[in-house]
């Protein structure tokens, strides 16, 4: 076992073997724990594959408390997994950017120096940044986990058959309440309800003309230097109305619902916005087939008035 903080260590092998004074466990393994002796008296076991595409970012507030917990009440956790070097590595180093409050290259450094052959793959990396920027917290809310989780969707399901429902916004005109600040959506043309302003997914301004080089630029007049007009299109996450046209296929329009009318399109391997940033995956509702409204009372909601 190496020791990273008082009542934290971080080692690999079996449980019983490796445990050593340790009261708790953590074992972020493809199975479960085992091993000869007497194991700790807490155990928790993250069930994960050492591979870039395996889900560790949602699991890394569980592990946090978990890990704390421990801490608090006197006792010391180990963190392992099969060869001490990625995953239980991604925990510890996720934990000392929560508690200390450091950013990644920072905390990774430091797991490395006390364990030279800590290695994570890249895809554990780059989830770390992601929580970072999410300020060391799961925030299911956020712009950056919606998009995460849908990147996490297309990996898990390549054929699209099934999606699972957690990844649909609710219909803003099923009845769903809405706040009465939150700004709704309808389309243009038949005024039916279509999505809510906390499912747009913002991104960050792109390159304009530079970024269109490799193929016929669109209309210059579209890119305004600073301005929000540069984007002509809402990249939104998926709204429960759109499921049966996203079910097995990885691109196609959007229509609307009720009248038919084209909205806009969806790409599950991402979309250029017309400021130049890539969307990945893309389901891209055009502005100029929409109209913003205030937040209606619940009541109205189920009519689209």
């Amino acid at each position: 076992m190496v020791p990273v903080l008082p009542g934290l260590y971080l080692g690999c092998g079996l449980a019983g073997a490796e445990a050593g004074e340790a009261t708790a466990l953590l074992s972020v393994d493809s199975e479960p724990p085992g091993g000869a002796g007497a194991g700790p008296e807490e155990v928790l076991h993250v069930p994960l594959l050492d591979e870039p595409r395996s889900d560790l970012l949602s699991r890394l507030d569980a592990c946090a408390a978990f890990i704390s917990r421990a801490r608090e009440r006197g006792g010391a956790v180990l963190v392992r997994c099969h060869a001490g070097v990625s995953r239980s590595v991604a925990v510890v180093t996720a934990y000392l950017m929560k508690v200390n409050n450091l950013p990644f290259e920072e905390a990774y450094a430091f797991v490395q120096a006390l364990r030279p052959e800590a290695k994570m793959n890249e895809g554990f990396e780059w989830q770390l940044q992601l929580y970072e920027k999410m300020g060391c917290e799961v925030d299911v809310t956020s712009v950056l986990y919606k998009q995460y989780r849908l990147q996490k969707v297309i990996e898990k399901y390549p054929e699209l058959q099934v999606l699972p429902r957690e990844v649909f916004a609710a219909d803003p005109s099923a009845g769903h309440q809405t706040p009465s600040y939150e700004p709704l959506y309808k389309c243009r043309k038949c005024r039916r309800l279509l999505f809510q302003s906390s499912s747009i997914l913002t991104h960050m301004e792109g390159k304009g003309p530079a970024a269109f080089a490799h193929k016929r630029l669109p209309d210059p007049a579209s890119f305004q230097r600073g301005g929000p007009s540069t984007c002509t299109s809402y990249f939104v996450e998926p709204v429960q109305w759109m499921e049966p046209a996203l079910l097995g296929v990885l691109e196609g329009q959007l229509l609307c619902p009720k009248c038919s009318s084209k909205l806009g399109s969806f790409h599950w391997h991402g979309e250029q916005c017309s400021c130049g940033h890539w969307v990945t995956p893309a389901f891209q509702i055009h502005k100029s087939r929409v109209d913003e409204v205030k937040g209606l009372p619940a009541g109205s909601l189920q009519s689209g008035k």
